[in-house]
């Protein structure tokens, strides 16, 4: 957020929240238990986090002084501490913008990810603009880009990906640059502000800071609302719908509604505020990759949360330095394309909607956006109403991440390793397989072509059927060689490997992880013999 705004959401944002708890409070205890709730929580936190640094330091004064204030606070007072601590909350949340910086990182984020992505190798290494060029091959851009671009001029835009890695963020902010549209707003998690270079830059590209480590309510709330306030103010945003990482590997489907309903509390208000472009799009964007750099690591999350004392977590990757150097290196060689795709934009209430901006009923028919949210003929807000038109939002776009995944070798293969398995070890537990490998630790070239067929076959057939990468269209036997290269020249560990006519599991975790990529789908009954 530029300089000249950045003040003006700090003190709305915290305003706003305010005036509503004041609202729903009945009597001045109900503030004073507001207060202490987000008193608890941050004391809380701060125990956990046994940190020296100056931002841990501050709050710790800041709070005991908080604590001090509320023994013997009035009503006026109460609102005044509340108003305070929302204020603090959102000088901490409030990224901001600079037009230098966003110039340079034009330049120096493609260089990176040219290098992260495979583009070239520091043999091939030439120039600056050359290696761009090498990111801009490697990023495919397919989908709805002319009607995001046309939109972009009629109203505010929320972009609103998946989530696979630490890279998305990189990567949406390079394809936005490509696009020819301006910056977005992006929430992202406090962590990634702790790494100097990043640091700078992400302050400077208007990344809000998320702390999850924060759990009061008032947090959360003044974190929405900055949203809000910065939508209306006309900056384009960016979210994550499904909150986080994927763990398991697998498409969203069950999306977070909190700042997905931001949009609709904006457009209210700018319905209210007579603003001349007041209406906004979201544009849902599935961002797929062949492999991802912290596959490993989520997916042994995902299995530790699902399976519970079932799976035992074997070391981490990660926790070897020879690991990450090999690591990083293997990953500089990889030749894969990261592929983008934007669907059919919608309103805010999972309307499709025209290149010219119009939303279109299930018969194709305009309809406006502004008769849902009025009450006597004004605009208002509704909370029950609001959060139904947002649960419709959220499905619409969940379903927009179903059909637009592209599916790739990596997947195809994973998936069919891990059904093989299932087959030769009929009735073992899911967890017990993963650790060893059940009775089959191999199958021939020719099984799994026949199984990768199979799958493609499947997923042709089916009726909301993903999108299938180029390299699919080859024989299964080439897909499955394609799958095997990758897996081999990424990941700290293959996840499988060919010797002679066979081929070897060696990380079922990672086969599983890929294999996700197409859970969900209705191919169970038409992979069975």
């Amino acid at each position: 957020m530029r300089q000249e705004d950045r003040e003006r959401a700090t003190i709305e944002a915290a305003t706003r929240v305010v005036d509503r708890l004041v609202v729903r409070a009945k009597t001045p205890e109900d503030l004073e238990v507001a207060l202490s709730d987000t008193l608890y929580h941050e004391r809380r936190r701060l125990e956990r986090e046994r940190s020296s640094r100056p931002r841990t330091r501050s709050d710790q004064a800041f709070y005991h002084d908080m604590q001090r204030r509320l023994r013997h606070a009035s009503a006026a007072d109460l609102r005044r501490a509340l108003d305070e601590v929302a204020r603090r909350f959102a000088r901490e949340i409030v990224g901001s913008f600079d037009d230098r910086v966003y110039r340079l990182s034009t330049t120096v984020v493609p260089t990176g990810l040219s290098l992260l992505l495979g583009a070239t190798t520091p043999t091939k290494l030439r120039s600056l603009s050359g290696l761009r060029r090498g990111l801009s091959d490697h990023l495919e851009l397919q989908g709805a880009l002319e009607s995001v671009r046309r939109l972009e001029k009629l109203g505010t835009l929320i972009v609103v990906p998946t989530h696979s890695s630490h890279l998305d963020s990189l990567v949406m902010g390079y394809a936005i640059h490509l696009m020819g549209l301006p910056p977005l707003l992006y929430g992202a998690g406090l962590n990634l502000f702790e790494n100097p270079l990043m640091s700078f830059f992400m302050n400077n590209l208007g990344a809000y800071r998320v702390d999850r480590k924060k759990q009061s309510a008032l947090y959360k709330e003044v974190l929405k609302e900055y949203a809000t306030v910065a939508l209306e103010f006309g900056y384009h945003n960016l979210f994550f719908p499904g909150g986080t990482r994927s763990r398991s590997g697998a498409v969203e489907r069950h999306l977070k509604r909190g700042l997905l309903g931001t949009g609709l509390a904006a457009f209210i208000n700018n319905l209210r505020a007579g603003r001349e472009k007041p209406r906004l799009y979201v544009a849902p964007c599935t961002i797929s990759y062949k492999l991802v750099l912290e596959a490993e690591t989520l997916i042994d999350d995902h299995l530790k949360e699902v399976g519970k004392s079932r799976y035992i977590i074997e070391d981490d990757e990660f926790s070897h330095p020879r690991k990450i150097l090999r690591f990083f290196s293997d990953l500089v060689s990889l030749d894969a394309k990261v592929v983008l795709t934007f669907s059919r934009p919608l309103d805010l209430f999972g309307n499709p909607v025209d290149d010219d901006g119009n939303s279109l009923d299930p018969r194709g028919r305009h309809v406006a956006p502004e008769s849902y949210v009025l009450q006597e003929g004004e605009p208002r807000h509704d909370r029950q109403r609001d959060g139904q038109y947002t649960n419709e939002l959220a499905s619409a776009v969940a379903r927009s991440f179903v059909t637009d995944n592209v599916i790739m070798s990596t997947h195809v293969v994973g998936l069919a390793l891990m059904g093989l398995l299932a087959r030769a070890n009929p009735g073992m537990d899911e967890y017990r397989l993963l650790r060893t490998g059940g009775i089959a630790p191999s199958f021939t070239h020719a099984e799994v072509s026949e199984e990768i067929s199979r799958i493609i076959a499947g997923v042709r057939s089916l009726t909301d059927r993903p999108r299938l990468a180029p390299d699919l269209e080859h024989e299964p036997a080439a897909v499955l060689d394609d799958a095997l290269e990758a897996y081999g020249c990424y990941h700290a560990r293959r996840a499988a490997v060919r010797r002679g006519d066979r081929i070897f599991h060696e990380d079922r975790n990672l086969l599983l992880y890929y294999g996700n990529r197409l859970r969900g789908y209705d191919l169970g009954r038409r992979l069975q013999h």
